[in-house]
């Protein structure tokens, strides 16, 4: 077993084994640790061992045959665009084990799933076979199902029913596409590179557009890009505060991770001639997240439909880069950059944001922002985090999302002036994150801010390193650029034709 399979395979053998073995919830806890910090060791280890392959290229490869019949492989690897999303997943689960470490719900079972989730998670980024990544991106939607109904709150059976209604349906459209795809190669494959190299629909513009239509549809819900967005809300309303911090924070990237790894690659010519359509989307959920985050009064929705917007600022770098009739390719390149940029930066900063606003719902029940006021006195911790989180998450210079949305912006208005629409999104987003920070940290101390109690230091601690990357990430981009860019130059290859 090659150290990349160890890292996606060991979280759910440590799942089998905490399912079979009785142990205490006690042990439970800290065996989840361990073993989400071991595999944030093996990714690191995997990202000082990587060297960017040639064009088109993989490291840590390996190949074998699964089901040979049908065309399907078992074939795993990593590039520049996987590389970041699995450290992103490795991070964020290792951040959860440690804000869990005090559950008493369940811990034996809610560490299994969330091994088990891991998994799921880290296998669509390695994924190189349709089929294999078919596989792990639906054991994801079962993984989070379980956390919603199991471990969330509020009326968190319907939303959990909603959630995998929704996102099913949005996996079998996907399948629907991946079959369209399969059927045209000739010969028959689910292998991606294969695919890559052979453009099964490039002849055929029909075909090609259907085909990448029923793809972006699936991954469009899973993003989620307006209008197929409305799940994610009530999910993370209802979600715990471990479950909505992976389901942003990872479970979100699935869907724009699988626009640069299957639409873009495989269906370049189909991608060009939906361009315009994926770059009005991004701006329309980028203005429209902005908009209705600023009518909420509760906190876990306001971060969720900024999500929304977030989302949007990758969908229009994305879209930018079949735009090849505008602007030169080093523009396209740079808004691609950013896109993926924007993927682990939103990561990071959305993961921080849910789990302190899981602090709330513990301590009182509640996110409703006029529950509280002036937290600032009797939570000092909570507030500078907070205050962190939502300045970094409005694009602050400093931090990870000035960089992604400033590539985003460059690159894509440089592509076309249509891009500039998205701009008032940043203006949105910062007016509803500084009144959301107010609202809650300044004033006099009221409502259910008395006696709030602050952030204990297995809470304070996962939060301050996700915003510890993100600062890292803001002051020093240049060792996440160096894997990104090369990728993303080879993908705006691909699409230019």
């Amino acid at each position: 077993m090659s150290v990349l399979e160890l890292v996606v395979l060991g979280p759910v053998v440590a799942a089998a084994l905490l399912a079979v073995v009785p142990v205490t919830d006690r042990a439970a806890r800290w065996v989840w640790l361990a073993v989400t910090l071991a595999d944030l060791a093996l990714l690191a280890a995997l990202a000082l061992a990587y060297r960017t392959p040639p064009a088109g290229g993989l490291a840590f490869e390996r190949q074998a045959t699964w089901i040979p019949s049908a065309g399907v492989g078992y074939h795993v690897g990593v590039d520049g665009l996987s590389l970041p999303l699995l450290l992103l997943t490795g991070v964020v689960f290792a951040a959860c084990a440690v804000h869990a470490l005090r559950e008493q719900r369940r811990p034996r079972a809610q560490a299994a799933l969330f091994l088990f989730l891991q998994t799921a998670c880290l296998g669509v980024f390695v994924a190189q076979d349709l089929v294999l990544f078919f596989v792990f991106f639906d054991l994801t939607i079962v993984g989070m199902w379980f956390s919603i109904a199991g471990w969330g709150h509020g009326d968190h059976r319907r939303s959990a029913l909603q959630f995998f209604l929704y996102t099913f349906l949005g996996s079998l459209v996907l399948l629907a596409g991946f079959i369209g795809v399969y059927v045209a190669a000739d010969p028959h494959t689910f292998d991606i590179p294969t695919l890559v190299a052979a453009d099964p629909l490039g002849d055929h513009p029909v075909g090609g557009a259907v085909v990448l239509g029923l793809v972006l549809l699936g991954l469009a819900i899973k993003t989620p890009l307006v209008p197929v967005h409305t799940w994610l809300p009530p999910a993370h309303t209802d979600a715990p505060a471990i479950g909505s911090a992976v389901l942003a924070a990872v479970m979100l990237k699935l869907g724009t991770y699988g626009f640069v790894r299957v639409a873009m690659p495989v269906l370049p010519d189909a991608w060009r001639a939906w361009a315009w359509v994926v770059v009005a989307l991004g701006v329309v959920s980028v203005l429209y997240g902005g908009l209705v985050a600023l009518a909420q009064t509760d906190v876990k929705r306001l971060v969720a439909y900024t999500s929304v917007t977030h989302m949007g600022y990758v969908a229009v770098g994305l879209g930018a880069a079949g735009l090849i009739d505008r602007g030169d390719p080093v523009l396209r390149q740079v808004a691609t950059t950013g896109a993926v940029t924007q993927m682990v930066s939103h990561g990071l900063l959305a993961g921080a944001m849910f789990l302190l606003a899981g602090a709330l719902h513990d301590r009182r029940g509640s996110y409703a922002l006029a529950d509280y006021g002036g937290l600032a006195r009797p939570a000092p911790r909570f507030a500078a985090l907070f205050g962190v989180a939502a300045f970094g998450s409005l694009g602050l210079p400093g931090f990870s999302g000035f960089v992604a949305e400033f590539q985003v912006l460059s690159g894509s208005i440089g592509t076309t002036a249509w891009a500039a629409a998205a701009v008032p999104g940043i203006l949105l987003t910062a007016v509803l994150l500084v009144r959301a920070t107010g609202s809650l940290l300044t004033g006099p101390t009221r409502g259910r801010a008395v006696g709030f109690t602050d952030l204990r230091p297995h809470e304070a601690v996962p939060v301050a390193g996700l915003l510890a990357l993100s600062v890292l990430v803001g002051v020093l981009p240049g060792p996440l650029l160096a894997w990104v860019t090369p990728a993303t130059e080879s993908l705006v290859a691909l699409v230019g034709g």
